[in-house]
C-alpha cells in the first residue's frame, strides 16, 4: 500500500526543503536525513504516507507562506500530528530505524 500525497510545491522547493534536514555522519546525505524530531526520512519517499520513512514539507508557521525560511522536512506522521504550531514528534529514531512512540 502506497499512499502518495499530491503536494503543490515545486520539485526545486522540495529539494531545498530536503536540504534543511539533518545530515547524519556515515549516511548518504542525498538519500537519508533526519527531521527536527530526529526521525529518519528518505529522499525518495517524499509524500509517501505508506512509509515510516515518508516525509513532507512542513510550513513552520501556517500563515508564513512558501518562503524557504518557513519550510522544513518532517516525517509525515510528525507533520500530521502538529497542531497549533506545536511539534509533537510521535515518530523518532532508535539507531537506524524509525519507531512510533506510545501515546
Amino acid at each position: 500500500f502506497r499512499e502518495v500525497m499530491k503536494l503543490s510545491l515545486s520539485e526545486d522547493t522540495v529539494q531545498k526543503g530536503w536540504e534543511k534536514g539533518k545530515i547524519v555522519a556515515n549516511y548518504d546525505k542525498d538519500k537519508y536525513r533526519k527531521d527536527q524530531c530526529d526521525a529518519w526520512i528518505t529522499r525518495t519517499e517524499y509524500g509517501n504516507r505508506g512509509s515510516l520513512y515518508g516525509w513532507e514539507i512542513d510550513h513552520i508557521l501556517p500563515e508564513g507562506g512558501d518562503n524557504l525560511s518557513n519550510l522544513r522536512p518532517l516525517q509525515w506522521k510528525n507533520n500530521v500530528t502538529k497542531s497549533e504550531g506545536r511539534l509533537k514528534c510521535p515518530v523518532t529514531a532508535e539507531g537506524n530505524k524509525n519507531v512510533e512512540k506510545e501515546e
